[in-house]
């Protein structure tokens, strides 16, 4: 069966995954981490893509961004990922592939889920084991949503400004949700969309979504499609 091209939506969130070839570490050092965010602060700008979050782990990545154009996304990993490449290469005496095929993504709604995918990206040091709370890790945009520093290169979604009236209420009803985190079921939704790429949101957002896509958003249902009985089949003549 033919692979289906990447969904991707002007002006619509994307939950986004890259990970390293085989599993290798992509990152091995805070300063491959800082030239990564560096590198992805020029090339958002580039390519015109609104940054919302992030998290950076040993053997992969995930981002949360807006395209304004349907290849806006594509430009922005491949220019990020040749540029980081080249770099890091040449920092640690290497050659050759970094990344694993494709990057995965998925388009998902501005909402509730779009919270979710960023409590879900927060917590992934922690399912990790490279920290023992969300804050703990300075690789994320968590801090940032938790009010702890501030980052120009992202930009708070809608649905984060409607958590509170003030910055304050704001940062501590993000916090809250974290640190409430998601179902295993959620997990295994946020995760099982991401990998084969269909969008993720309510069925109202999901028909509009259709009505903007040049594939579909949804798979179809498994098996030939039913007969109709032979008296329905007149009636429609």
């Amino acid at each position: 069966m033919a692979r289906l091209p990447r969904l991707s939506v002007p002006n619509c969130p994307h939950h986004v995954l890259h990970r390293g070839n085989n599993g290798q570490a992509v990152f091995l050092s805070d300063a491959d981490r800082q030239l990564f965010l560096r590198l992805l602060a020029d090339a958002a700008l580039e390519t015109r893509v609104v940054l919302h979050a992030y998290v950076l782990l040993d053997d992969s990545f995930r981002l949360l961004l807006t395209p304004g154009d349907g290849g806006a996304l594509a430009r922005l990993m491949q220019s990020l990922g040749r540029r980081y490449v080249r770099v890091f290469n040449q920092a640690h005496g290497r050659s050759g592939t970094l990344w694993e095929g494709r990057f995965r993504s998925t388009v998902v709604e501005p909402a509730e889920v779009l919270l979710d995918c960023m409590v879900h990206m927060d917590l992934a040091p922690v399912r990790a084991g490279l920290a023992s709370e969300p804050a703990a890790w300075p690789w994320s945009s968590h801090g940032v949503y938790a009010g702890q520093r501030t980052q120009p290169i992202l930009t708070p979604p809608a649905v984060y400004w409607s958590l509170g009236n003030t910055p304050f209420a704001r940062e501590a009803a993000y916090a809250r949700r974290v640190s409430a985190g998601l179902s295993l079921a959620e997990q295994a939704r946020l995760d099982r969309t991401l990998r084969s790429g269909w969008a993720l949101g309510t069925e109202d957002f999901l028909a509009r979504l259709q009505t903007q896509a040049d594939r579909r958003v949804l798979p179809g249902k498994p098996g030939r499609p039913r007969k109709l009985p032979e008296a329905k089949k007149q009636d429609q003549k």
